[in-house]
């Protein structure tokens, strides 16, 4: 199957643009029924086991899951549980929805990592909240991650697993930042990971390209060297791979809103 990806940041685009959700029920009913809740604002997949939903996640990029906790072989925890313990998967937010009730179900539920738990019967207004808010703020903390010049990559992180993922890959950005021909082949090679597997998982967390993240790594670093006002701009420009100034002046203002003058010239403004 063809690999699908999606402009996070702008879920209201197209079909291709949407947010993709995953449904998990064993009830044919209740998929068709949540589904219509969701297909006009999101692009809808459905699994009617956690085997068949592990598959769908490994055909598609998803940004979030919902399933039901009682299903037949893998039921939902085990399905919430086997995501967060996989290192490709473990961002994904998943709701349970369950018609157990009280407090040591929820429990249990948010013991296998699940980020809301939502008990059967529920209204299709509060479902639509849940899954609203979890995407909104996973949303929020990308763009602030690839609009800030000097937030960390790990502000992007949910899980450790994906935290120290992503400290591994930037070290390995920086260490070759200067080399303008670092490409994915270099980082898939070292992160001991596919091309494919990595491009998933880097687009899932951030999403951003594997190229567009080495991009802004090379920006965020000349960003800091610009705040320490020690190297010239053109220097700078040559440390972070750049092998034309003029072409770091227009994708730095690209990025971050403003030429690296500009930037140095705030940084020295707030300083006062």
């Amino acid at each position: 199957m063809e690999k699908k990806t999606v402009t996070e940041l702008n879920p209201a685009g197209g079909q291709a643009d949407k947010f993709v959700i995953l449904l998990v029920d064993d009830e044919e009913e209740i998929l068709e029924y949540i589904s219509d809740v969701f297909s006009e604002k999101y692009r809808v997949i459905t699994a009617q086991n956690g085997l068949e939903a592990l598959e769908r996640l490994h055909d598609d990029i998803v940004q979030l899951v919902i399933s039901d906790v009682m299903m037949p072989g893998m039921d939902g925890y085990q399905l919430c549980e086997r995501i967060k313990s996989d290192f490709e998967y473990s961002h994904i937010p998943v709701i349970l929805l369950t018609a157990k009730t009280g407090l040591q179900a929820t429990i249990e539920g948010l013991e296998m990592g699940a980020d809301a738990y939502v008990e059967k019967p529920f209204h299709t207004d509060f479902l639509q909240v849940q899954v609203a808010s979890l995407l909104r703020n996973r949303a929020k903390i990308k763009a602030y991650f690839a609009n800030s010049p000097l937030v960390h990559i790990k502000s992007m992180a949910h899980t450790k697993g994906d935290e120290m993922f992503l400290e591994k890959l930037q070290n390995l950005i920086n260490e070759r930042l200067d080399d303008p021909e670092l490409g994915v082949e270099y980082l898939a090679d070292r992160m001991n990971m596919s091309r494919p597997t990595l491009y998933r998982k880097i687009k899932s967390i951030s999403s951003l390209s594997s190229n567009e993240l080495i991009n802004i790594t090379r920006l965020k670093k000349a960003a800091e060297l610009l705040s320490e006002g020690i190297l010239k701009i053109y220097e700078i420009s040559e440390r972070v791979g750049f092998s034309s100034y003029k072409h770091f002046g227009r994708t730095f203002s690209k990025q971050f809103g403003m030429s690296p003058k500009d930037y140095v010239q705030s940084r020295q403004e707030n300083a006062h």
